[in-house]
């Protein structure tokens, strides 16, 4: 017996049917609308295994997409930001997202301070003895007369702020960029980007990577301020000396004198965002 053709909903789609967006109305043909980029559901993404096979990437990052972007992010500095500059984009993590799954799971695991900053390490700083006036107006106002009290308070406290304002950094990075290399035909958002990538290889390199290996190895004692300012100065010259030549073109006698340039630009930035974030908490207190 003929029952006719079969239910649209049940009947299989192909490449070539006409379908009307459900975002934005617009007709289309094939799995993707060409105005906004809306998918159409197929069968098989409401499949169990397509289901389970996405919380397996939200759980563990397993996406091609980051293990290759954060591989170039280490392997060849510059490119990953030269390619986003350029229009190639759909074959890699977007650099910002990229930033924030760092940032987030360094922030959760903070056992090497890089961009977070305890309040002994800041009054350590060079802006410390600048701002011990304002940390006893503080302490005053809050009723606290130990130091040891209101370092807990303070410490608590900026990790939440570090996590939100490392974005400050990158941007005070990417500023002298636009000076340094100004012939080099970038726009000011290309700068910026490269500044993110810097920060991503930080995170992956000088926080997750050197906690991991100082957990599981013990060595915590032996990360003091002398061994992490080398690997700081090491490995930041790496990327800048690399991303110099991948990024800007640089080459010679030029490459160097802007990479040294930019590792004193490095340690101004961080100074200066961490001492944002040293006034920051203690207005937000």
């Amino acid at each position: 017996m003929d029952y006719g053709p079969l239910p649209t909903s049940f009947a299989p789609m192909t490449p070539t049917d006409t379908h009307t967006c459900k975002s934005c109305g617009n007709q289309f043909t094939g799995y993707y609308c060409n105005l906004c980029g809306e998918k159409v559901i197929l069968p098989q993404d409401r499949s169990l295994k397509t289901f389970l096979s996405g919380i397996l990437i939200a759980l563990t990052f397993a996406d091609s997409k980051f293990f290759k972007s954060i591989s170039l992010v280490v392997l060849r500095p510059g490119f990953l930001s030269k390619e986003f500059a350029e229009g190639r984009r759909v074959n890699y993590l977007r650099p910002m997202s990229l930033f924030f799954l760092l940032n987030l799971v360094y922030f959760i695991f903070p056992i090497v301070q890089l961009f977070n900053a305890t309040l002994r390490t800041q009054l350590n700083s060079f802006h410390g003895k600048y701002g011990v006036s304002t940390l006893a107006a503080k302490m005053t106002e809050m009723g606290i007369r130990d130091i040891g009290s209101f370092a807990l308070v303070y410490d608590q406290k900026t990790g939440g702020l570090a996590k939100m304002l490392v974005i400050v950094y990158a941007i005070l990075v990417s500023l002298p960029l636009n000076l340094i290399y100004r012939t080099r035909n970038r726009y000011f958002t290309d700068h910026v980007g490269l500044s993110v990538e810097l920060v991503c290889f930080n995170l992956f390199i000088n926080a997750l990577l050197l906690s991991l290996i100082t957990g599981v190895f013990g060595l915590g004692a032996y990360v003091n301020e002398v061994v992490l300012t080398t690997l700081l100065v090491t490995t930041n010259l790496y990327f800048i000396v690399r991303s110099g030549i991948t990024f800007y073109e640089d080459k010679g006698f030029k490459l160097v004198l802007r990479s040294l340039l930019m590792l004193g630009v490095l340690k101004i930035a961080l100074e200066a965002y961490r001492a944002i974030l040293f006034y920051v908490t203690l207005w937000s207190l």
